[in-house]
C-alpha cells in the first residue's frame, strides 16, 4: 500500500486564521424610513475577522454593528456584498444552513422546558441521535458551569444562570462563529463582569470564533482581542484595545473610546517635524505628524491619565485649579488655561500631601509622544 504524502502547511498562523475566518467585503444595507428617507445602515463595508478570535463590534445606536451582526446570522439580507467563511460564501444560504449561531439580549429561552431541554433543543432539530444528544447536554452543562441544574426551568434561575443556558444552547451544536447580540446588557455591573469573564473563557476553551456586539466601551476593552468601533454605517477604526486607547485615528475614536481632551492648537513646522503651542506654555514638539487646517492650527487629544501635575514630565501649559473630586481610585481634577481650555487630570493615589486646592495656580505637564494629532476631517 502506498502512503498518502504528507502535507506541510507552511504558512503562518496569522495567515491561517485570516484565510479560515470570516471575510465581509463590501457590505451595503439601506433602510427606507416612514418618512420615505432612505437610512444607509452599512455603507461599503470591508472587515476580515480571523478564525478563533475574539472580535468585538462597538458603536452607538443606529451605527450598523447590530444589523453587521444579522446579516452574517442570515436575519438581514445586504443590498450588495458578501461574506465568506473561510472560502465558503455564506450570504447567499438561509440562515439555518449556515455554521453560526446568535445569542439574543433577551436569551430567548422555552420556558416551558427544562435547561436540558433548551439546550438540546436545536440538536433535536438537527435529528442528532439521542445517545449523543444526552452526551453533548451533559457537555454543554459542564462546560457552563450549570451541573446538578438541568432538571430546573428558566424561571428558577438567575439572569447570570439564564445567560449560561442560552450560552450553551448555541454553542451545542458546534458552530464555527457564536454571534452575541448585547448578551450582556440586562444584567447588573456585578453579574455583567463576572460574565465578562465567563465569555473570555468559554471562548478561550472552545476555539469558536466570538462575533461580540455592544455599545459598551469597558465591556469591549475587557473582552475583545481586536474592536472594530462603528461610525456611520462603517468601521472607522479596527485594532486592538491597546490600538484604539493609545492610537485613535480620529477624534471620533478618542471620544468613543476612553476619556480624552481634545485642543484645538496652533502648529508650525520645525525642522523635520512640527510644535504646537497649548494656551500659555512653551513650544511642544509632536511625536507624530499632524494635519494642519487652513487657519494654521491642528487637533490633538490627550487622556486624562497621561496628564501631571508633579513636575515629572515636560511642560505644556500652566493653569488654575477649578474643581477636584476624590473618586477612591483617582483623583479627577479639572484646570482652566489661559485661553479659557478646560484639561481633564486624573491623579492616581497616594493622595497624601498633595498641595492641590481650588484656586491654585498648577502646572499641566505630559510626555509628548502623548498629544494625538487627529484627522482634519475628524477633528
Amino acid at each position: 500500500m502506498v502512503e498518502a504524502p504528507v502535507v506541510t502547511d507552511h504558512r503562518s498562523p496569522q495567515v491561517v486564521a485570516r484565510e479560515n475566518g470570516l471575510t465581509i467585503s463590501g457590505a451595503t444595507k439601506t433602510f427606507s424610513t416612514p418618512e420615505g428617507t432612505e437610512v444607509h445602515a452599512l455603507d461599503d463595508v470591508d472587515l476580515q475577522i480571523r478564525d478563533g478570535e475574539f472580535f468585538v463590534m462597538l458603536g452607538p445606536s443606529g451605527c450598523g454593528k447590530t444589523t453587521l451582526l444579522r446579516s452574517i446570522a442570515g436575519l438581514e439580507t445586504l443590498d450588495s456584498g458578501e461574506i465568506y467563511l473561510g472560502r465558503d460564501r455564506i450570504d447567499d444560504r438561509p440562515a439555518y444552513s449556515r455554521p453560526v449561531n446568535t445569542v439574543f439580549q433577551s436569551y430567548a429561552l422555552f420556558p416551558h422546558l427544562t435547561v436540558a431541554e433548551n439546550i438540546a433543543f436545536g440538536l433535536q432539530m438537527d435529528r442528532l441521535p439521542k445517545a449523543e444528544i444526552a452526551d453533548r447536554v451533559a457537555q454543554m452543562l459542564t462546560l457552563v458551569r450549570l451541573d446538578g441544574l438541568g432538571g430546573r426551568r428558566p424561571a428558577q434561575l438567575s439572569g447570570g444562570q439564564q445567560q449560561r443556558v442560552a450560552l450553551a444552547r448555541a454553542l451545542a451544536k458546534e458552530p464555527r462563529v457564536l454571534l452575541l447580540d448585547e448578551p450582556l446588557a440586562a444584567l447588573d455591573l456585578k453579574l455583567r463582569r463576572g460574565m465578562q469573564d465567563e465569555l473570555r473563557r468559554l471562548q478561550r476553551t472552545t476555539g469558536v470564533t466570538f462575533v461580540f456586539v455592544t455599545h459598551d466601551q469597558e465591556e469591549a476593552i475587557s473582552l475583545g482581542d481586536r474592536i472594530a468601533v462603528f461610525s456611520q454605517g462603517r468601521p472607522a477604526q479596527v485594532g486592538t484595545p491597546e490600538d484604539l486607547y493609545e492610537r485613535p485615528v480620529s477624534r471620533f475614536v478618542a471620544d468613543f473610546i476612553g476619556e480624552t481632551t481634545f485642543l484645538t492648537v496652533p502648529v508650525r513646522p520645525d525642522g523635520d517635524g512640527q510644535v504646537v503651542q497649548i494656551a500659555d506654555g512653551p513650544p511642544v514638539r509632536l511625536a507624530a505628524p499632524a494635519q494642519v487646517a487652513a487657519d494654521g492650527t491642528t487637533t490633538v487629544g490627550v487622556r486624562p491619565e497621561r496628564l501631571v501635575l508633579d513636575g515629572s514630565a515636560p511642560l505644556i501649559a500652566t493653569g488654575t485649579l477649578q474643581q477636584l473630586v476624590y473618586m477612591g481610585t483617582d483623583l479627577r481634577i479639572q484646570v482652566a488655561l489661559a485661553d479659557g481650555t478646560t484639561l481633564a487630570v486624573r491623579v492616581p493615589p497616594p493622595f497624601e500631601g498633595l498641595a492641590l486646592t481650588p484656586g491654585a495656580t498648577v502646572t499641566v505637564g505630559a510626555d509628548p509622544a502623548h498629544l494625538r494629532p487627529l484627522a482634519l476631517e475628524e477633528a
